[in-house]
């Protein structure tokens, strides 16, 4: 059975959003027309040696004014992360405000959810694994209110669990909310971006180690196989590897 050809990237209804806190990559990232978006979250941050959030993310609004970017709370109490949230939504007209779906004692956050959603706050409601979060969260949040809700596709498939059934009834679930768009998070490989697209889903978020790869796109297998072996003839000729049979 023969392999089917990839659809150039022009072609793909899926939204781009690269995922990073390195400013250089980020700035690289919106020079590409294919990037309709942006993600952060406080683990890149840290990855990145941010230390002060706010000052980051002003600076990067004002290099980057007119595409969705998604800044998190980092309270764990409810109060503490609206008042937070509330803060980061004046930063720029462009900013989605992050809320995990729990806190960290698995409580659910759709109380706070709902206040901010409810006040216009354009939220990216995030780590969600289950249907069920998805269903609670949409429930919560203002349908007049533009919103992302964020699964983690990537560590579904990593529990040995195939995440495309999960993200089709996801869809599903939101089909009566135009104002909300649903972002398959944490992909682990190109094919992702591909397979997000074929079922409809909204957003990818994608860290520019993946987006590397794009060149590949469409690449002639027996070509690449030709590359491949190439490589490790000339690896392991530049690593000065011998192998001396002895006499038979």
């Amino acid at each position: 059975m023969g392999i089917e050809p990839m659809k150039a990237l022009g072609d793909l209804r899926v939204k781009i959003f690269a995922d990073g806190a390195d400013k250089a990559g980020m700035l690289d990232m919106y020079a590409k027309p294919y990037i309709n978006g942006f993600t952060t979250n406080p683990t890149l941050m840290r990855k990145a040696g941010i230390d002060d959030f706010e000052s980051f993310a002003r600076d990067i609004l004002h290099s980057i004014p007119d595409r969705p970017i998604s800044f998190e709370v980092f309270a764990d109490d409810f109060e503490e992360m609206g008042r937070q949230a509330r803060w980061i939504a004046t930063w720029g007209p462009n900013v989605y405000v992050k809320i995990p779906v729990t806190n960290t004692s698995g409580e659910s956050a759709t109380g706070v959810i709902s206040a901010l959603s409810a006040e216009g706050i354009k939220l990216n409601v995030t780590a969600m694994m289950t249907v069920g979060q998805v269903k609670a969260v949409a429930a919560a949040l203002d349908p007049q209110t533009p919103a992302c809700l964020s699964v983690f596709a990537g560590r579904v498939a990593d529990s040995g669990r195939d995440p495309v059934p999960l993200m089709l009834e996801a869809l599903e679930a939101l089909a009566a909310y135009p104002r909300f768009e649903l972002i398959w998070a944490s992909p682990r490989e190109l094919l992702n971006i591909f397979q997000a697209d074929a079922i409809g889903c909204h957003i990818i978020t994608v860290t520019n180690d993946i987006l590397a790869k794009l060149p590949g796109v469409g690449k002639d297998l027996v070509d690449y196989s030709l590359d491949t072996v190439k490589m490790f003839y000339n690896d392991a000729r530049a690593a000065g590897f011998e192998i001396k049979p002895a006499a038979v």
